[in-house]
């Protein structure tokens, strides 16, 4: 789930539904023990903006509640900054599972929190700011992380955007509805389920529900183990991180072939293999962060073929980071090509993102290195003409 961008509806909604209630756990916690809102900070800053006239005024308001609410927004923001820095860490030492040590971030955080919960003394203010400051920065944490992971598709801490979104793919669907009554070309009101706003409104609505739902049972916890109610999501988090450090990942190992003197490859052509871990072959594999692996590639290599021969099976979020490293690399004006892909394969990645460019895919790794030289031929005498 860490490893690479969520690219299908099926990952995106994984995420959504995953981490949305816990935000909303966490959200109505700091509500319950805090007295303030820790996962959005659109409210915090409208009560900063208040604050400080009133307190200029003289009205009632106090500077403390000012350099509280600075203390609000400068938390989250440092949870964002933590995962921005954590994941270009994760980058540029090419560590397979580059989001893991933002959430593990996160979990520390709220297990700081959940600590607190249970030693905090009400008497003492202090412990206000340390509360929050915990839970506010775990979730700029989670925010940023989940935002990159996902390209911006998907946020977990908080449902202003969510409803935004939801009432325009609401107007889409009605449109289409709308004109599938009235024009029986445009398609039935059945085949309207396969529109393409109807898996963006479920998406939409289980990060709502899942964040409601975390609002749910963090109330239903401090009301019965108040001392301890922060444990479930910490325990939760937890617990994913290990599935997702415990699934090997493929490794991306460059061919033989290309200090082959004999083949005399041109230096615009690499030539890769995805190889799963020996020790676990059995085991089902995720693969690496290819999109991120494609933008570390040396500016002078033109065409990668990618020789899949090794990975005898494609699930529905393998196949969608493949497609998407076909269209990166296609609008980066590079070309990649997989080799090694049978039948199953090829009807996997077809069904990942539309048709798959039957040029992009072959059944053995020499007809695709042949291929892919004739496209480098052609590219240069292209290129020449012009």
């Amino acid at each position: 789930m860490f490893v690479a961008q969520a690219h299908s509806f099926s990952q995106q909604a994984r995420l959504a539904i995953t981490l949305a209630w816990v935000a909303g756990y966490t959200n109505i916690l700091t509500i319950l023990t805090c007295g303030h809102v820790t996962s959005h900070v659109s409210g915090t800053t409208s009560n900063l903006g208040r604050d400080v006239v009133e307190a200029l005024r003289g009205a009632g308001s106090t500077w403390s509640l000012v350099t509280f609410g600075f203390f609000l927004l400068a938390t989250f923001m440092l949870g964002a900054f933590l995962s921005g820095l954590a994941t270009e860490v994760g980058r540029r030492r090419n560590w397979e599972s580059v989001y893991v040590l933002p959430m593990a971030m996160e979990a520390v955080l709220l297990a700081g929190f959940a600590v607190g919960v249970e030693v905090q003394d009400p008497e003492v203010p202090a412990w206000t700011y340390v509360l929050t400051g915990l839970a506010s920065a775990a979730m700029g944490l989670q925010n940023a992380t989940i935002t990159r992971i996902s390209a911006g598709v998907v946020r977990t801490t908080h449902v202003t955007g969510v409803l935004t979104d939801l009432g325009a793919e609401a107007a889409q669907f009605a449109m289409a509805a709308w004109d599938a009554a009235r024009k029986p070309s445009m398609g039935t009101l059945w085949e309207l389920r396969r529109h393409v706003s109807v898996r963006r409104l479920a998406l939409l609505a289980s990060i709502m529900g899942s964040f409601a739902m975390g609002a749910g049972l963090g109330t239903l916890a401090f009301d019965t183990i108040p001392r301890h109610a922060m444990f479930p999501p910490v325990l939760f988090l937890l617990w994913i991180i290990a599935q997702d450090l415990a699934r090997p990942i493929v490794e991306i190992e460059s061919s033989d072939l290309v200090g082959d003197a004999s083949l005399r490859l041109p230096p615009e052509l690499a030539v890769y293999h995805l190889r799963r871990d020996r020790a676990r072959a059995k085991a089902p594999h995720r693969l690496p962060d290819l999109v991120g692996w494609a933008e570390r590639l040396p500016a002078r290599i033109r065409l990668v073929v990618l020789d899949l021969t090794d990975v005898t099976m494609l699930d529905q979020d393998s196949a969608s980071e493949l497609v998407a490293l076909v269209r990166r690399m296609n609008q980066t004006g590079r070309r990649l090509l997989l080799a090694g892909v049978d039948r199953e394969q090829y009807a996997a990645l077809s069904g990942a993102g539309g048709p798959l460019d039957p040029m992009a895919a072959f059944p053995d790794l020499e007809i695709a290195v042949a291929f892919g030289l004739s496209w480098l031929e052609h590219d240069r005498s292209g290129a020449g003409r012009h």
